[in-house]
């Protein structure tokens, strides 16, 4: 028997239907609701600089530069469903350029700062993107080079660079108005917001199509799993390029109509310190790697959370008793996935908080079912027995992935033969409570500080390389980012593996496709392991590794 939660009785369904009824509508505008339905005084995010420094961006003036920024998506021949690529870090500039392509009923696609330039070609190639938006300190990686052609198929708008007659601040002065170029563009509930890229175990990576209605679920995760309220001081830390920063730190908050800080720098566990302290932050979420960053540094005065909520990883058990002592607050795990959002977690709500269960990822939000098949048939395994964790479809008023862009062979890969469930990729058990427990996936996507890596953009490079005739890559347990990316290569006739071999290969993959992404070790054999058609079987390595 699935677990549901999604029954007119059950828990939160009210809220759910509402949320449903609200971004699942035919004329539902991306505008309207994440912005211009909000008091125009209220404050939207507010964004911190490395000095403390900070500046509140409120509702209107979002409305305001938006709008400016949407009229110039027009005149840059931008129509309403067209792509525009952006890659920025997080700042003020970043929300006026994502309301205004929402604005104009255009597609983010989001470009992660840490990638090199073949990753971010690839992306807008895959996307038709006509414009990119990008930091100045991030414009060099669109220079015209192996992967830039010079005569590229998109235009550039650069943020930070006012000197630029074609910056981010240059087109929104040329417009004056509350909306210089016409209404906001209705798209609808199946519109598209955003065009995600997730790497998996093989091939090129794969588009997500994120639909408005989609915002339902990401508002009611803010609400039932994050317990976001109106006084709270929320902190989402996870970077906007990947899913949990995005639909979390940036269209939640929106859709919710919630404040939330924006970080304008790096990671540094001092820095996470002084902001949660000197803004006094109240409901905190971020990977578990930041969390045992935090538990290993030190820290001036006291901090009290009210929540703290941790997702992209397994969280372990010494976090848990740390930051009960330390935050004041037990931080509680969440699962879920770039298809899909969040789904099962330790949620904060009055309506589904249960107690901790040691090593669970917790029981399924209002608004989806959820269920563990047996490895060997499509049907529930026997309480408390390992098998996959699944996503039943019909039962999900919630769910809105239908699959991949162009690639009809990978959504097969994840929805049984009947439709009725869709596989996550993960391996787990649940108890008689509905609580569920991760134990591993099954596939061989890496998961690093809260980064999904997948083994193919690493081998892909590696094999680049004039030395290497083979590679693969595996996700090695590591104490503090949760896993990190190895290496086995085998090597072409007549080549020997050295430690500067070793320093070449991973400096390729830094340039080649992100910068985080690298081997940290680098293993030289004969041969790889592989099934009688030919794949690299890399459970094997892992075993070997292990050994």
């Amino acid at each position: 028997m699935s677990t549901e939660l999604s029954t007119p009785t059950a828990p939160g369904a009210a809220r759910v239907a509402e949320l449903l009824a609200r971004f699942d509508d035919p004329d539902a505008c991306a505008a309207d609701l994440l912005c211009d339905r909000h008091p125009a005084d209220a404050v939207a995010f507010t964004v911190v600089e490395p000095d403390l420094s900070s500046q509140d961006i409120t509702y209107g003036r979002l409305r305001r530069d938006s709008a400016r920024f949407a009229a110039a998506l027009a005149d840059l021949g931008v129509a309403p469903g067209d792509a525009v690529g952006v890659l920025m870090g997080k700042s003020a500039d970043l929300v006026v350029a994502l309301l205004g392509i929402w604005r104009r009923g255009a597609v983010h696609v989001p470009l992660f700062t840490a990638f090199a330039p073949p990753a971010i070609a690839l992306r807008l190639r895959a996307s038709g993107a006509k414009v990119v938006v990008v930091d100045a300190d991030q414009r060099a990686k669109l220079a015209p080079g192996e992967d830039i052609p010079a005569d590229p198929p998109w235009q550039t708008v650069v943020a930070g660079d006012p000197a630029d007659e074609r910056s981010l601040a240059a087109l929104l002065d040329r417009y004056t108005g509350d909306e210089p170029g016409g209404r906001a563009v209705a798209v609808g509930g199946d519109g598209l917001l955003v065009q995600l890229f997730t790497s998996g175990t093989t091939g090129a990576p794969k588009g997500v199509p994120v639909p408005l209605r989609a915002l339902a679920s990401f508002q009611a995760y803010l609400e039932f799993g994050l317990d976001v309220r109106a006084d709270d001081v929320f902190w989402n830390a996870a970077d906007p390029g990947w899913a949990y920063g995005l639909y979390y730190a940036i269209l939640g908050p929106l859709a919710a109509g919630r404040r939330s800080i924006l970080l304008h720098a790096g990671f540094s566990a001092e820095l996470t310190w002084r902001v949660v302290r000197e803004f006094g932050v109240t409901n905190f979420a971020a990977a578990p790697t930041v969390y045992r960053s935090l538990l290993t540094s030190s820290r001036d005065g006291a901090v009290r959370l009210r929540r703290a909520s941790s997702a992209g990883e397994p969280l372990t058990p010494d976090v848990v008793s740390w930051s009960e002592r330390e935050l004041g607050v037990a931080v509680r795990d969440h699962y879920g996935q770039t298809e899909h959002g969040m789904v099962v977690v330790n949620g904060w709500a009055d309506e589904v908080r249960t107690d901790l269960k040691p090593g669970s990822m917790g029981t399924v939000l209002p608004g989806w079912s959820a269920e563990v098949l047996a490895d060997d048939r499509d049907e529930p395994a026997p309480v408390g027995a390992p098998g996959r964790i699944a996503i039943e479809v019909a039962g999900s008023p919630l769910m809105w992935f239908t699959g991949y862009t162009d690639a009809p062979e990978k959504t097969a890969e994840r929805f049984t033969a009947d439709g009725r469930w869709y596989l996550t990729g993960d391996a787990g058990s649940r108890d008689a409570d509905g609580a569920f427990f991760f134990s591993s996936r099954d596939d061989d996507v890496i998961i690093m500080a809260g980064y999904r890596i997948g083994p193919f953009d690493v081998e892909s490079v590696l094999v680049e390389h004039e030395a290497v005739a083979e590679a693969a890559v595996i996700g090695v347990p590591d104490e503090l980012r949760g896993e990190v990316v190895e290496a086995f290569v085998v090597l072409r006739p007549g080549r020997s593996g050295d430690d500067g071999l070793v320093t070449e290969l991973q400096q390729l993959v830094k340039r080649r496709f992100a910068a985080h992404a690298h081997p940290r070790a680098v293993h030289f054999v004969d041969q790889l392991p592989k099934t009688p058609s030919g794949k690299v079987q890399r459970f094997v390595l892992r075993q070997q590794r292990r050994g």
